[in-house]
């Protein structure tokens, strides 16, 4: 009984592993192809160094080139220090338009942030990325007051 058992659960095991199996294949194969396409000029932007405080944005231009409009559905960024904006509006076949992402400078020191967009294009999600360097202010040195000794102290 015990090895029937065993058998049972083998089989179902299997057939589900099958099944599943082929559902991805399916799904790979229903692909659009007059899908939109989202082509970026540039997927990273390095700041270079940068003052604290300093404007820190920068401006990814793109180009549906694909056959459908392009829906950017979200545009995601790694932190709370990075803040992307997107057009919210279809982009139609050929034409271009851009995502401006802003870092916010006055943290000191390296940087490397992405931004996770997410449209209906062929590859749904694509990643830009920006760095830079944040270089602290200087530091300010106020001069010590001396006494001189030979002017006397007054109470």
């Amino acid at each position: 009984m015990e090895q029937i058992m065993k058998t049972i659960i083998f089989i179902l095991s299997a057939l589900f592993s099958l099944n599943a199996f082929s559902q991805a294949v399916e799904q790979k194969d229903s692909i659009n192809p007059n899908a939109a396409e989202i082509s970026l000029e540039n997927e990273s932007f390095d700041f270079g160094l940068l003052d604290k405080g300093a404007p820190c944005t920068t401006v990814f231009k793109f180009k549906n080139s694909g056959k459908e409009p392009l829906i950017l559905s979200n545009v995601r960024a790694s932190c709370g220090c990075t803040t992307p904006s997107w057009p919210k509006e279809p982009i139609a076949p050929g034409a271009s338009s851009e995502i401006s992402v802003k870092y916010d400078s006055n943290r000191v020191g390296k940087f490397s942030k992405t931004a996770t967009i997410t449209s209906n294009a062929k590859t749904a999600t694509k990643v830009i990325k920006i760095s830079g360097e944040i270089k602290a202010p200087p530091e300010i040195i106020e001069p010590v007051k001396q006494e001189n000794p030979m002017v006397p102290k007054i109470n």
